[in-house]
C-alpha cells in the first residue's frame, strides 16, 4: 500500500509540474514545537502572497511539539547503528496534507522550511543529524520528483549554547548550517534573537527554548524573506 500511494504522490507531481513555468508556488513547513507556535497567517503567509500574489501561493504546514527528526526521515540511524522500528509517521501525516493541497494545481516551485532539532539536541543525536537532515530532504524531492527543492533551515537558538541541559545542542546547530552550506538551494535562518521577551503564556522570558510572541512573527517574516530569495534566483 506505502508503495501504490508514492506512485500515486509521483504521478500527481510530475503532472503538476507540467506546466513549466506556469503555476503555484507551494510552501512546506514542518517541525516540533517552534514551527508548532509559528502561525504562517501572522507574518510568512502575508510576505508571500504579496511577492507571488494571492491566488499564486499554497501553504501547508504540520508541526508536532517535542518529536525528533527520526519521526519524519524514514532512513534514520541512531548513533550507534541501529535503527527504530517506527519512523517517519509525521512525514506520512505531512505530505497526506501536502498531496490534498496540490490536488489538480500546477506548481511552479516548491521551498521546504524546516524547524527542527530541540529534540535531537536532548536525546543526543548531534552526530547524526546532519545525515538525518540531509537525508530528509532528499527523501521529499525524491517523493515529490525534484531536482530543485528550495530548502529554508531554521537553526536552532542560542537556548543552551553551554550544553548543559541539552548536551548537543550546538553540535545540532553546527550540524543545520552544514547541511544549508552543502544542499543545492539551501539556507539556514538565524533564531538567536528571537527568544526572549514576552510569550504566548504572558511571561517575559529571555533566551528561552521557545521564541517570544514577536519573535515568531520576525521568524515568520524571516522564512518568507529566504525562501523568496532562493525562488528568485
Amino acid at each position: 500500500m506505502r508503495k501504490i500511494k508514492n506512485m500515486v504522490l509521483i504521478a500527481i507531481m510530475a503532472a503538476a509540474f507540467s506546466a513549466g513555468a506556469a503555476g503555484k508556488h507551494l510552501f512546506i513547513l514542518s517541525g516540533q514545537s517552534n514551527m508548532q507556535g509559528l502561525d504562517p497567517q501572522i507574518s510568512f503567509v502575508p510576505a508571500v502572497e504579496e511577492e507571488f500574489g494571492k491566488d499564486n501561493v499554497i501553504v501547508v504546514k504540520d508541526a508536532m511539539g517535542g518529536q525528533p527528526i527520526l519521526r519524519w526521515y524514514k532512513q534514520f540511524k541512531a548513533p550507534d547503528g541501529t535503527s527504530p522500528a517506527k519512523t517517519g509517521d509525521l512525514y506520512d501525516r505531512l505530505m497526506e496534507k501536502v498531496n490534498a493541497a496540490i490536488d489538480g494545481e500546477r506548481l511552479k516551485s516548491v521551498t521546504f522550511i524546516w524547524m527542527q532539532g530541540e529534540r535531537d539536541a536532548r536525546e543526543k543525536n548531534g552526530d547524526v543529524y546532519a545525515e538525518s537532515l540531509r537525508g530528509l530532504r532528499d527523501q521529499l524531492a525524491a517523493d515529490l520528483d525534484l531536482d530543485d527543492l528550495n530548502f529554508v533551515i531554521g537553526r536552532i537558538s542560542d537556548f543552551d549554547m553551554t550544553n548543559r541541559r541539552y548536551p548537543h545542542w550546538t553540535k545540532v546547530r553546527e550540524a543545520q548550517v552544514e547541511v544549508a552550506d552543502s544542499c543545492p538551494r539551501a539556507v539556514w535562518v538565524d533564531c538567536d534573537d528571537l527568544n526572549s521577551g514576552l510569550n504566548s503564556k504572558g511571561r517575559d522570558v529571555k533566551d528561552d527554548l521557545h521564541m517570544s510572541i514577536e519573535g515568531y512573527k520576525i521568524l515568520g517574516q524571516r522564512f518568507a524573506d529566504a525562501a523568496i530569495e532562493l525562488i528568485q534566483e
